[in-house]
């Protein structure tokens, strides 16, 4: 064991804290996780975790680093009743206005509800050597030397409790988009990271259904994405326990009802009818229930001159990206995993070779999710012709790929966060896009598409 890389402190016990609580348990004798929210022992929705009772999937790319943190976790999940698909043949993929050609590629990815997934990690996390959870505890402040250079630790409060003093080798705030590292750093006497945001204005509702069985094929996820001419968009996703969330959303002000009836009118008017037409066919269990998200936010701690020693940032803290590209837990897992190669470096975390880490692990979802949202004029931004060239040629891509399952491939593979943006632009693939020349081949299908083709990854 490195000299004094003895304690380790997470700041949020979410999955950006979990992954990041079986990273540092490699290296430090003790982790201990500070969680506001009294974590539950069981599958279950809290507080601190509102977008859990909406849909989520975890990218292949996450699914990679999971086994790589806590070797089975898959299985595990699958016994418990979560599905496992591809991320080409198993997802209805509508991008664009275009439905994307179907293949088998080899990239499974885990379907079910947030909380069962969340509730399996922190089981196996609970369980590794060194870790303890400290819930129902909020942070109070950051602890620090006399001379600020270097944090020691944090204070925590609990109602009807004496606050308490947590010392530590380092600090790793995961609290997410409510962070309050911009206000703690001004308390030290530090300059808060320069702050990207991009106004979307993004409204969800979701509400849960049971289909008729094999309604939906070997669908595990339907993704209906909005476009300029029509802002809406919706998913459907196969959740544990045999029912499915619908979840239907709108961006920069658009945002779906909660009303039984006005929930069904907004699915009525979406581009394409796959997504009614199952609400038709299935029953509703519950009313719906609303998610907003006011912004995409990035605070460029690479960008930083000056910062405490002993304490790092990660995941929505770092950056929180528009939850309908469903990147979120993947980039938190990509994060963690930078963590842990810079630890695995030895000696104690430098500050400036993790943040140039992580924001290497981010780039691409970053660059992906606000060009994508810069198709829509209403969104702020500065559309740079890079960014007009490139929505250009993902428009004639997306059309190119109703037909031709490689190109439908390489675009899930970016999306997914498994391949580069710029693959997109391998001169096979750019020769295709450019003679296909933006045609449709029309909205196909009601309820499904055919059959996934069986290929070689």
């Amino acid at each position: 064991m490195p000299e004094g890389k003895n304690r380790a402190v997470v700041l949020g016990a979410s999955m950006a804290g979990l992954l990041t609580a079986a990273v540092l348990s490699r290296t430090y004798d003790s982790v201990t996780l500070v969680e506001r929210d009294v974590l539950p022992t069981s599958p279950a929705h809290r507080r601190g975790v509102p977008q859990s009772r909406h849909t989520h999937a975890l990218l292949a790319s996450g699914v990679r680093q999971l086994e790589e943190f806590l070797p089975g976790l898959a299985d595990e999940a699958v016994a418990a009743g979560a599905h496992q698909g591809d991320l080409l043949g198993n997802i209805r993929w509508i991008i664009n206005g275009h439905r994307l050609r179907r293949m088998d590629i080899g990239q499974p990815m885990l379907f079910c509800g947030r909380h069962l997934l969340e509730d399996l990690v922190r089981t196996r996390v609970r369980a590794l050597p060194g870790v303890e959870f400290a819930d129902g505890r909020d942070v109070i402040e950051l602890t620090a030397t006399a001379d600020r250079r270097r944090v020691t630790g944090v204070r925590v409060g609990a109602q009807g409790a004496e606050d308490q003093a947590l010392t530590a080798d380092l600090v790793v705030d995961t609290t997410g988009r409510a962070s309050r590292m911009p206000r703690w750093l001004t308390d030290l006497g530090y300059e808060p990271a320069p702050v990207e945001r991009m106004a979307v204005d993004v409204g969800y509702s979701t509400r849960r259904y049971r289909f008729p069985e094999g309604f939906l094929g070997e669908d595990r996820l339907v993704l209906l994405g909005w476009t300029p001419d029509n802002p809406r968009a919706a998913g459907m996703v196969a959740l544990e326990d045999g029912t499915h969330f619908v979840t239907l959303a709108g961006l920069l002000g658009d945002h779906p009802p909660t009303d039984p009836d006005e929930f069904t009118d907004f699915a009525e008017t979406l581009q394409f009818p796959d997504v009614i037409d199952a609400m038709r066919a299935g029953e509703p269990l519950d009313d719906p229930v609303a998610f907003r998200y006011p912004a995409n936010v990035r605070h460029h701690y690479e960008q930083v001159r000056d910062f405490p020693d002993g304490l790092l940032v990660l995941g929505d803290a770092v950056c929180a990206f528009n939850p309908l590209y469903g990147q979120g837990m993947t980039s938190a897992a990509l994060q963690a995993a930078a963590l842990g190669r810079v630890l695995a470096d030895g000696g104690k975390p430098d500050w400036r070779t993790y943040f140039k880490a992580a924001a290497a692990a981010v780039n691409d979802a970053w660059d992906i999710t606000t060009a994508s949202d810069l198709v829509f004029p209403g969104v702020p931004g500065k559309r740079t012709p890079r960014v007009r060239v490139i929505n250009a040629y993902l428009a004639r891509l997306h059309a190119a790929a109703e037909t031709d399952p490689s190109l439908s491939e390489a675009f899930v593979r970016v999306t997914g966060l498994i391949a580069p943006p710029q693959s997109l632009l391998r001169p096979d693939r750019a020769v295709k896009v450019l003679l296909h020349g933006g045609r449709s081949v029309g909205p196909g299908p009601r309820t499904g598409v055919p059959t996934p083709e069986k290929v070689r990854p």
